[in-house]
């Protein structure tokens, strides 16, 4: 779950919950919904700043009390919202890596990333076994918006993104591919706090 809230543009706090291409919208009493096929995919909350502290408005990802606000100000209206609220960036650890069978450029991983192992398709060219990596798991919304959904490339099934520093909104640090942690890093831990 995503937060969005900047006051040059109005008072007004953006909630991603789900990302989609396709959607219709439905206004109510202080919000509207962002709908697909009657699914909630996100909310614009009106005059934000009445509703949430500023310390709230500030944060990217939601906690529970905000998940909280939020169910109040839709109550009536909109079932009740039960966002995943675990990290999405988290430290991985590349147990395994091998070449796609169908694709030159594409690597096949297994990532483990402490309470489970995932299987990441990836693309970068520094990508190896042993190294220790920032994933964005299922559900993540990246800096620039995209949204981590499973997907499949060349018919291997990939749950999540290894990423690099660009990616992460992070400065540019010249390296060509994903985001090669040091060994001070722990498996799982979250990668923004």
């Amino acid at each position: 779950m995503k937060l969005t809230y900047n006051k040059n543009i109005g008072d007004v706090l953006l909630v991603s919950l789900e990302g989609s291409n396709s959607f219709e919208t439905k206004d109510f009493d202080g919000f509207t919904a962002i709908l697909n096929n009657d699914k909630l995919l996100g909310l614009n909350i009106f005059n934000a700043s009445e509703k949430f502290t500023e310390e709230e408005l500030e944060k990217e990802t939601a906690n529970e009390e905000i998940v909280q606000k939020i169910n109040d100000i839709i109550h009536g209206d909109l079932d009740e919202i039960n966002p995943d609220l675990t990290p999405k960036f988290v430290v991985g650890y590349v147990k395994e890596c091998e070449q796609h069978e169908d694709a030159d450029r594409l690597s096949v991983t297994k990532v483990d990333v402490g309470d489970e192992v995932l299987q990441i398709v990836c693309g970068a060219p520094n990508i190896d076994k042993g190294q220790k990596v920032v994933v964005a798991k299922v559900g993540a919304f990246m800096p620039n918006g995209l949204y981590i959904k499973p997907s499949e490339l060349r018919g291997v099934k990939s749950n999540g993104m290894i990423s690099s520093r660009k990616e992460l909104g992070l400065e540019d640090d010249g390296v060509r591919g994903i985001y090669v942690l040091d060994d001070s890093y722990e498996i799982g831990q979250p990668f923004f706090n």
